[in-house]
C-alpha cells in the first residue's frame, strides 16, 4: 500500500532532505585526487550527527557505512574504505539521514579531476534521466510513465538502465512502497496521488548493466567493467507540478 503523507509529514521529510542537501554540499567539496571513500564517509557522519540525525544506511541490513561511495564500475552499496580516488575517477555517493522519525534520500555521481568525455556524457545523461523523470512524476500518471520517461532519455544518450535497483517511495521507512523500476511501458502501476513522496533513482551504465556482487557481499559492480553513474531526488506529488526535496543550488533542475 502506497500511504499518502499529510503537510506535517511532508515538512518533517523536507527538514531530513535539507539536511542531505547540506552532506551533500560537504561531500562535493571535499571529493578530490588523493581522498579517501572512509575519509567522505567520516565526513558526512559528522555532518549528520551535527545536524541533529542519524546516518540511514549505518546499519541497514548491516551496511557498515554512513554513505555509498561507488567508484568507476562499482553501480550501487558500494562500502567505504581506504581506496583513494585517482584523477579521472567516477564517484557515485548515496546519502540517506533520519531525522525526527522520518527519511531523506539523494544520490549524485562526481567526476574525480579531469574525466574522459564519455563519462562526462555518462554523468549528465542520467542526470537528464532524472530531469525526464520528474517531469512526469505528476499526479495521474502511473508510476511506469515515471519508469519510462527513465528509459526513453537513457536510450538518447545510448545508455542502458541497470534493471535491478532503482527508486522507492519514502518517509518513515527508507523503503516504502512503489517499487520504480528504471525501465518500462508507460501507463503501468499505481496512479499517483498528491501526497506520495518518492525517491527516483536513474542508475546507468555506460556499457552492459549486468551486475555481480563483490565479496564485501554489498559493493555491486558491472560484470564488464563500464562505468557506471547514479543520481536521486527525493519528490513530492503535488496538486501541480513535483517539489523536489532534495535540489541543491549546484543541480539545476530543467524539466525535459
Amino acid at each position: 500500500m502506497i500511504r499518502r503523507k499529510n503537510s506535517n509529514e511532508i515538512s518533517l521529510i523536507r527538514a531530513s532532505c535539507l539536511l542531505v542537501i547540506e552532506v551533500q554540499y560537504v561531500l562535493e567539496k571535499a571529493v578530490g585526487p588523493g581522498v579517501s571513500t572512509i575519509e567522505l564517509d567520516a565526513l558526512a557522519e559528522e555532518t549528520i550527527r551535527k545536524g541533529g540525525a542519524i546516518p540511514a544506511f549505518k546499519g541497514y541490513h548491516g551496511f557498515p557505512g554512513s554513505i555509498c561511495a561507488s567508484i568507476n564500475s562499482e553501480t550501487v552499496h558500494g562500502v567505504p574504505g581506504n581506496r583513494r580516488l585517482d584523477d579521472g575517477d567516477l564517484l557515485s555517493v548515496d546519502v540517506g539521514v533520519l531525522l525526527d522519525g522520518y527519511y531523506g534520500d539523494s544520490a549524485f555521481t562526481i567526476g574525480v579531476g579531469v574525466v574522459e568525455p564519455a563519462h562526462d556524457l555518462l554523468i549528465d545523461g542520467t542526470y537528464r534521466c532524472l530531469e525526464a523523470s520528474i517531469a512526469v512524476a505528476r499526479a495521474g500518471n502511473r508510476v511506469s510513465d515515471i519508469s519510462h520517461a527513465i528509459e526513453r532519455q537513457a536510450t538518447t544518450y545510448g545508455l542502458q538502465p541497470i534493471r535491478e535497483f532503482g527508486g522507492h517511495g519514502i518517509g518513515r521507512r527508507l523503503h516504502e512502497e512503489p517499487r520504480i523500476l528504471n525501465h518500462g511501458k508507460p501507463g503501468k502501476g499505481p496512479i499517483l496521488l498528491p501526497g506520495f513522496v518518492i525517491a527516483i533513482e536513474p542508475i546507468m551504465s555506460l556499457g552492459s548493466p549486468e551486475l555481480e556482487t563483490t565479496d564485501d557481499g554489498w559493493t555491486e559492480v558491472t560484470r564488464s567493467g563500464d562505468y557506471t553513474a547514479h543520481f536521486e531526488h527525493t519528490v513530492v506529488i503535488t496538486e501541480d507540478k513535483p517539489e523536489v526535496l532534495t535540489l541543491s543550488a549546484n543541480q539545476p533542475f530543467t524539466e525535459i
